[in-house]
């Protein structure tokens, strides 16, 4: 079969030449002035499914992967990642344990007895789309509130497209509108696809159509008297005018009706991204020959022995702002908390509202983490070298200090995740394994100096709470004031910890190199 046209490849700027698009301009594969919001190049392009219309969204992923709408269905609150491979698997990945629970992969297959949710269900298909992208589907945007926009705003960043799926009897929310505007200031391209919704389009006369079936677009100054109106296009268009009132940024995404259960337009759009998007991030980080970075001296005019009395305050300073913002994060926590106990989910739905705090309170973290330790691992080594180092040579001393983490009390087991316990406790599960059940899209591997920070509920917790007899809502309060604050004391240790552990390993890397006039790492 000859392949389509791709959205700003190969399309004409004629309306007429690709009816699929409903008469909204074309666009070209990036905006014209993006914000400077850079991402990991060897992060492996995703793109994510969102939206208010959760059974509907899982049926165009189902049309677009060729497989039932049924293998797409995962425990509430639960992330699906689909990927390819030679044979279908599912697994489940589920805070508090090191491995996940694998299950057939196939309709019918009931998922493991788990104690509580998966933060993320990892499905693997032979499916030649999936090899051009992953595909991510998330929880309905009007579910996931304050902590999980955060969440998956992260993921859409890192992965690169959103296909955004909305009903066409259904109308974006505040927390859409939000999403899509923080999107808007970002490289990510956006899909957004219009379904039929629970009563079909709205009725009229049947509208022309072209050879696949597609409606064709009304004119732009409307259709002449006595032509019947096609209610695909007014429904696309008043969602798309209702989108640009509040985000004008999103002018030129791509809007794709659903007629029936194939897409090919948006699934030649999507390969046509992938494969452009693929470009850019591969020509963006250019290879670096051999011994290019081989032999770095050390400064003429080397600082004396009160560089480790700066890099120790720095270590020191850094890590007090983090636990002084952490700290305050866990009391807007705390806030959300008692107020959804109160007036929203009730007690039954405390396990899955804190669970997701607490995930954006780990994303949060590990990225305040990450930045402190940049910019005190660069400004240590501008003393020592006497310029910025290149990435190549800033990679060599990453790589020795992680491997000097060991070598010191305090760094030892610091792959390791902190769970709520339903005594309000926080107890610790080591592992890289550990970590990595945490994560509602792994994303690229990690290869920064220090490893994530985890929290998440266990599945003790999430028994309790949903056990009929603890409905008393002052008794969740309390018990939720006595949790956070127990992992506002774990979380101000373990970063204390780690920045000492790093400072360490650190300090030992750069003396070595002053005492040998080069770099040994």
């Amino acid at each position: 079969m000859k392949p389509g046209p791709l959205p700003g490849v190969d399309m004409t700027d004629d309306p007429s030449d690709h009816p699929d698009a409903v008469g909204l301009p074309a666009r070209g594969p990036f905006p014209a002035d993006p914000p400077a919001v850079e991402v990991d190049p060897d992060e492996p392009l995703a793109v994510v499914a969102a939206g208010p219309a959760g059974a509907a969204r899982r049926e165009v992923l189902a049309a677009l992967l060729g497989v039932p709408a049924g293998m797409l269905v995962t425990p509430a609150g639960s992330h699906l990642l689909v990927r390819h491979a030679r044979v279908a698997t599912r697994a489940a990945y589920v805070p508090g344990y090191r491995q996940p629970h694998s299950y057939g992969a196939d309709q019918a297959a009931a998922g493991p007895a788990l104690a509580r949710a998966p933060r993320r269900v990892e499905l693997s298909l032979p499916e030649q789309l999936l090899r051009h992208f992953a595909v991510l589907d998330t929880p309905d945007t009007d579910t996931l509130g304050v902590a999980g926009g955060r969440v998956l705003l992260d993921a859409v960043v890192r992965s690169g497209a959103l296909l955004f799926v909305i009903g066409a009897d259904q109308t974006f929310t505040a927390a859409d509108l939000h999403l899509l505007t923080e999107v808007a200031r970002t490289r990510v391209r956006v899909f957004f696809v219009v379904t039929p919704g629970a009563g079909g389009w709205a009725a009229a006369e049947p509208a022309a159509t072209d050879d696949t079936g597609v409606a064709l677009p009304s004119p732009p100054d409307g259709p002449p008297a006595g032509d019947p109106v096609d209610p695909v296009a007014v429904t696309v268009a008043a969602h798309r005018a209702t989108l640009l009132a509040a985000v004008p940024g999103l002018a030129e995404a791509d809007w794709y009706p659903v007629h029936r259960a194939e897409h090919p337009a948006l699934r030649r759009a999507l390969v046509g991204w992938s494969a452009i998007e693929g470009l850019r991030r591969a020509s963006s980080r250019p290879p670096v020959p051999p011994g290019a970075h081989g032999r770095v001296p050390v400064a003429p005019d080397a600082p004396g022995d009160d560089w480790a009395d700066g890099l120790e305050r720095q270590s020191r300073l850094r890590a007090r702002g983090i636990r002084q913002q952490l700290a305050l994060e866990l009391a807007n926590i705390h806030l959300r908390t008692v107020q959804e106990i109160v007036f929203g989910v009730g007690c039954a739905g405390l396990p899955q509202l804190l669970d997701r705090e607490l995930e954006a309170l780990s994303l949060l973290a590990t990225e305040q983490q990450d930045r402190a330790v940049r910019e005190i691992l660069d400004g240590a080594t501008v003393r020592i070298f006497g310029a910025p180092l290149a990435e190549g040579v800033r990679q060599r001393i990453g790589a020795a200090v992680r491997w000097g983490l060991a070598d010191h009390p305090s760094g030892q087991e610091l792959d390791r995740v902190l769970l709520v316990t339903g005594t309000a406790g926080v107890a610790t599960l080591p592992g890289a394994g550990a970590l990595d059940a945490l994560l509602g899209h792994p994303g690229a591997p990690r290869t920064e100096v220090l490893p994530r920070i985890g929290v998440a509920l266990s599945g003790g917790c999430w028994q309790h709470w949903r056990s009929p007899g603890n409905d008393d809502p002052n008794a969740a309060r309390s018990w939720a004031q006595r949790a956070l604050r127990e992992v506002e004391l774990e979380l101000s240790r373990e970063v204390s910890r780690r920045f000492e552990a790093f400072r360490l390993a650190l300090d030992a890397v750069l003396t070595d190199a002053l005492d040998h006039g080069i770099l040994l790492a």
